[in-house]
C-alpha cells in the first residue's frame, strides 16, 4: 500500500475531489456503481450502453422495417439537428441580449453617479447589484439543479466518452444553466458563458432525443427510433457543436471543437450533421443581428460574443515578427500551465469549502463577489488618466453608454483606460483589447494590471456553485499580456497592439485548453481576418507543446479531479505488462439459457452488475458454452411482466406477441425499475423463464491472455460497456470475467499490482513541479 501512496503524492490527479470514504468505495466496490462529483455532489455514475444489442427483437424489429420507416429515421435525425441549431441559437441570443443590457444598465448607472462625484454612492450600487445577482445565481443552481454548478464541459466530455452522470442533461439544468448563467456572467465575476452555452445545447440535444415522453404524451412512434444511447450521443455531439458556434459565431470552429474536444467517436455521417447544425445556427444569429442593427435591442446593439471584426485591415508581418511570436507562445505555454495548476489547488479548496453545506456553498460564492467588487472598484483609483485623443469618430469620454475611454473619476477630456476595460462587459473588454487603431489608448502599467486581475480573479470566480466558463476569462486574460507583450517590443515590430492581443489569447488558450485546430479556426472567424492564420497556428503549436511538458489540459485534469472514468484514446504503456485477466475480479454471476426465477432474483438483488453471461449445456458437449451476454434492465422487463413457465421449456413463438422491441428500449434518463419494487409469490420464484430471446447472442469476447492495452484499445474504439473474458483452454468455464470501464481505470489496476506504481512509464513531465516555488 506504501507504493500505491507514493505513486499518488507523484500524481495528484489521480485523486478525485471526493472524502476518503468515497474514494475507498471507489477504488475496491468495482463491481458496482462508481462514484464522481457532478457539480457539487458526490453521486454515483454507470456507463452508457452504446454497443447493440443483437437480440431476437432487435433482428425482428430490423428486418421488418421498410423504406419508409428508414426514410422516417433518417428525416428524424436531421429535423432534430435543425432543431438543435434553432433552439441553441435562440438560448444564445437571448443570452447575449439579456447580458448585454442587465450588466450595462448597471455599469451606466455606475458611471452616471461617477459623474457627478457620487463615489461612494456608486460603489455601494456597483457591489450591491453583483452581490445580488451572484446571490440569485448561486441559490437557484444550489436548490434546483446543483449539476448546472461550472461549465458542464468536462461533464459533457465524460458523456461523450460513455460516462452516464445523473441530473447533466435533465430539463432542470437546462432551466438553471440559461438563468443561472445570465445573471451570474451580469454579475461582473470574471467567468464566460461559452462553458454553459455548450452544456445547454447539450442539453436540448438530449431532450430532443429522448425518444418520445409518456408523461408529456409524446409517443409517437417516430420518436421511438432514438430510444437508445447511440444516436443520443451522436445528438449531444451535434449539440456540443452548436454550442460554440453560438458563443463565438464560429460554426466550422464549432465542428472542429466537437471533433477534437469532446466526442471520443467520429464517423462522417456524423460530421454532416453537426456541419448543418451549425450552419443553421449561423443563418439564425445573423437574422438575429440584422434585428438588433436597428436598435430594438436595447444596449445590446452589436455587442456580444457575435464578431469581433477588430482586425479587418492589410495585416503585414515579416520575417522578424516570428521571433516575437514564438515568445507569446513560449510564454502563453508557461502561464496556461500555471493557470492550470493553480485552478487545480483552487479546485480542492472549494470543494473542501462546498462539502460544508449549502451556507458554505453561499457564503463562498458572496465572498468571491463582494472581493471582486471591490477589486474592480477600487483599482481604477490607480491608475493615472489619460487625455482625450483629438481624432476620434466617438465622444470621449463615454458617458450613458457601453464603449471605450470611461471617465471614472477623472477630469473633464481625460479618460481612465483601466476603467475601459473593467467597466464594460467581457466582450466589450475583449473588443477594446484587439482594436487594432488603438495602440496609444492604453498604458503599460494598466494592461499589467489587468493581465494579473483577470488571471487570479479568473481562477478564484471558478467553480463557485453557478454556472460559469473559462473560454471567455481565458481569452480577456490572454489578450492583455499578449498586448502587454505588443508594448514592450513596441516599434521592433511590424505588429500592432490588436494583433498581439489576439495573439496572446490564442497562446494562452493553446496553454491551458490544448487545442490547436479548433482554436486556431474559433479565432479566424472570431476575428473575421485569414491572414493571421500562419502567426495563430504557429502561437498555438508552441504554447501547447511547452504547456505539455507540465500538466494535462484543463478538461482534462477536471475530470480526473471529479472522478470521472474517462478512457484515453491510447493505453498507458504499464498495460503491455499485464493480461486481460490480470485484473478481473470476481466472482463470476451468469445465468443459464433457460433459469429458474428464484435465482435471477437473488443474484440481481445480492449483485450490482449490468450484465450477466448467459450459458447452455448442450447434450454434445462436457462443459457448458457461452450463447450470450444479458442486461440487467432487460431482465428486469422480463420479470415485472412474469413470463414465466411452470417447467424449464424453451419460449414459443407467442413471446413476440408478448413484447416488442420498444419493452427494451433505454429511455432518455436511463431510469429502469428496481428489482426491490417488484414483488414475487413463493410459486412465482419457484417458476423458469427463458433467456434466449432476449439475450445478445454476438457479445465482444477477449482471450484471457491478451494484453491489457489491446483490450483497452478494443473497448474505447467501439464504445463498449461490457467486454468478455474467455478462457484460452476448453476446460474451463467459457467465461472467465468479465472487462467493464472501471477495470480499465489506473486507480483499479494499480490498487491490484502495486509493483507497478513506481516502475509505471509515464508521459514526459518535469519530475519536480515547476509552479511549487511561486505558490
Amino acid at each position: 500500500m506504501s507504493a500505491q501512496q507514493n505513486g499518488r503524492d507523484e500524481e495528484s490527479l489521480n485523486e478525485p475531489l471526493m472524502d476518503s470514504s468515497a474514494r475507498q468505495f471507489s477504488l475496491l466496490s468495482n463491481t458496482t456503481s462508481q462514484l464522481a462529483l457532478v457539480g457539487v455532489n458526490i453521486c454515483p455514475i454507470e456507463s452508457l450502453d452504446y454497443e447493440i444489442i443483437e437480440n431476437d427483437f432487435f433482428k425482428q424489429d430490423w428486418r421488418s422495417r421498410g423504406k419508409i420507416q428508414i426514410y422516417q429515421y433518417i428525416c428524424m435525425k436531421w429535423a432534430f439537428c435543425f432543431l438543435i441549431g434553432l433552439i441553441v441559437s435562440l438560448i444564445g441570443f437571448f443570452n447575449n441580449l439579456a447580458v448585454e443590457n442587465i450588466a450595462g444598465k448597471k455599469f451606466v448607472i455606475t458611471s452616471n453617479m461617477m459623474l457627478y462625484n457620487r463615489h461612494l454612492s456608486a460603489f455601494m450600487v456597483f457591489t450591491a447589484c453583483n452581490l445580488g445577482l451572484t446571490l440569485f445565481a448561486s441559490l437557484f443552481t444550489a436548490l434546483i439543479s446543483p449539476a448546472a454548478a461550472g461549465s458542464g464541459i468536462p461533464e459533457i466530455k465524460a458523456y461523450l466518452n460513455g460516462v452516464d452522470a445523473p441530473d447533466i442533461l435533465s430539463p432542470r439544468t437546462l432551466i438553471v444553466k440559461i438563468i443561472g448563467s445570465i445573471s451570474a456572467v451580469s454579475s461582473s465575476l470574471m467567468i464566460g458563458k461559452a462553458g454553459p452555452l455548450v452544456h445547454s445545447a447539450s442539453c436540448v440535444a438530449a431532450l430532443l432525443g429522448q425518444g418520445g415522453s409518456k408523461k408529456y404524451g409524446l409517443t409517437w412512434k417516430w420518436l421511438h427510433f432514438f430510444k437508445n444511447d447511440r444516436d443520443r450521443r451522436d445528438l449531444v455531439t451535434c449539440g456540443t457543436a452548436a454550442g460554440i458556434a453560438v458563443a463565438f459565431r464560429a460554426p466550422v470552429g464549432g465542428v472542429l471543437f466537437a471533433l477534437e474536444e469532446m466526442a471520443s467517436w467520429w464517423r462522417s455521417a456524423l460530421m454532416w450533421r453537426a456541419f448543418f447544425c451549425t450552419a443553421v445556427v449561423a443563418i439564425m444569429l445573423r437574422s438575429f443581428m440584422d434585428l438588433c442593427y436597428s436598435g430594438k435591442c436595447g444596449l445590446f446593439g452589436t455587442g456580444g460574443l457575435i464578431m469581433f471584426n477588430v482586425t479587418n485591415e492589410n495585416v503585414v508581418y515579416h520575417l522578424s515578427d516570428v521571433l516575437p511570436v514564438l515568445l507569446l507562445g513560449a510564454l502563453g505555454g508557461v502561464l496556461g500551465a500555471l493557470y492550470n495548476y493553480i485552478l487545480e489547488k483552487v479546485l480542492r479548496l472549494y470543494n473542501f469549502i462546498n462539502g460544508k453545506g449549502l451556507v458554505c456553498q453561499i457564503s463562498l460564492a458572496c465572498s468571491i463577489s463582494l472581493f471582486t467588487s471591490c477589486l474592480l472598484f477600487g483599482l481604477p483609483w490607480f491608475v493615472a488618466c489619460q487625455p482625450c485623443p483629438d481624432d476620434l469618430s466617438e465622444s470621449c469620454p463615454t458617458i450613458g453608454r457601453s464603449g471605450n475611454y470611461k471617465k471614472f473619476q477623472c477630469e473633464p477630456g481625460h479618460y481612465n483606460d483601466l476603467a475601459s476595460l473593467i467597466f464594460n462587459t467581457n466582450d466589450d473588454a475583449i473588443r477594446n483589447l484587439f482594436s487594432h487603431s488603438t495602440d496609444s489608448e492604453f498604458h503599460g502599467t494598466t494592461m499589467l494590471l489587468f493581465f494579473v486581475t483577470c488571471f487570479f480573479l479568473s481562477i478564484f470566480s471558478y467553480a463557485i456553485v453557478l454556472p460559469s466558463g473559462l473560454f471567455v476569462p481565458v481569452i480577456v486574460t490572454g489578450a492583455s499580456y499578449g498586448r502587454y507583450v505588443g508594448m514592450l517590443i513596441g516599434s521592433n515590430s511590424s505588429l500592432n497592439h490588436g494583433l498581439f492581443a489576439v495573439l496572446g489569447a490564442a497562446s494562452f488558450l493553446g496553454g491551458s485548453m490544448r487545442m490547436t485546430v479548433s482554436l486556431c479556426v474559433i479565432l479566424l472567424e472570431l476575428t473575421n481576418n485569414l491572414l493571421l492564420l500562419p502567426l495563430v497556428m504557429l502561437v498555438l503549436l508552441i504554447s501547447k507543446t511547452v504547456a505539455d511538458s507540465f500538466n494535462p489540459n484543463i478538461y482534462d485534469i477536471m475530470m480526473k479531479l471529479k472522478g470521472f472514468p474517462y478512457l484515453e484514446s491510447h493505453a498507458e504503456p504499464y498495460m503491455r505488462q499485464l493480461n486481460a485477466a490480470d485484473v478481473i475480479t470476481g466472482p463470476l454471476e451468469y445465468f443459464s439459457g433457460i433459469e429458474k426465477v428464484g435465482n435471477i432474483v437473488d443474484t440481481l438483488k445480492k449483485s450490482g452488475h449490468n450484465g450477466f453471461p448467459v450459458f447452455d449445456e448442450p447434450e454434445e458437449s462436457e462443459t457448458p458454452v457461452l450463447f450470450g451476454l444479458i442486461l440487467r434492465a432487460h431482465l428486469i422487463v422480463l420479470l415485472k411482466k412474469k413470463a414465466f413457465f411452470y417447467t424449464p421449456v424453451s419460449a414459443n413463438a407467442d413471446v413476440f406477441e408478448q413484447f416488442s422491441s420498444v419493452d427494451f428500449a433505454k429511455g432518455g434518463y436511463g431510469i429502469v425499475d428496481d428489482i426491490q419494487d417488484i414483488e414475487f409469490t413463493e410459486e412465482e420464484l419457484k417458476m423458469f423463464v427463458d433467456l434466449h430471446p432476449f439475450t445478445n447472442a454476438s457479445p465482444y469476447t477477449v482471450v484471457e491472455t491478451m494484453s491489457l492495452a489491446k483490450a483497452h484499445l478494443l473497448f474505447r474504439q467501439v464504445g463498449l460497456r461490457h467486454l468478455l473474458v474467455v478462457p484460452a483452454t476448453n476446460d474451463r468455464l467459457p467465461v472467465v470475467g468479465m472487462l467493464t470501464r472501471h477495470d480499465f481505470m489506473p486507480e483499479h489496476i494499480l490498487s491490484l499490482h502495486p509493483t507497478l506504481v513506481n516502475r509505471r512509464w509515464k508521459k514526459l513531465r518535469f519530475q519536480l513541479n515547476p509552479f511549487a516555488k511561486f505558490l
